[in-house]
């Protein structure tokens, strides 16, 4: 589908580690989620501005989205796993 949404509500440490909460849309279907946030370093960039940039990642069970197509396969199986990755990449940059 060419469009998820996904709406942050809060970003939480957990242990040695930070979680992204937020609701994340598929086809008018929108559940909570949990993604694992990994920082990936800061920078300056060329005009003198501060930068971070964080990656964000979990999984989802595509048919608490409605997303139950599937095909057999002679071999055994189906074409399309139930779990599918998710993985949002952002870049920060310091407005102050």
């Amino acid at each position: 589908h060419p469009t998820m949404t996904f709406a942050s509500t809060g970003v939480r440490r957990e242990g040695d580690a930070w979680k992204l909460d937020g609701d994340l849309t598929v086809r008018g279907t929108t559940r909570p989620v949990t993604l694992d946030v990994e920082y990936l370093g800061a920078v300056t960039d060329p005009w003198g501005g501060q930068r971070v940039a964080f990656t964000a990642t979990g999984e989802v069970d595509r048919e608490d989205f409605g997303l139950t197509w599937n095909v057999a396969l002679e071999t055994g199986g189906v074409l399309v796993g139930k779990s599918i990755t998710i993985e949002i990449d952002t870049e920060l940059v310091h407005a102050g």
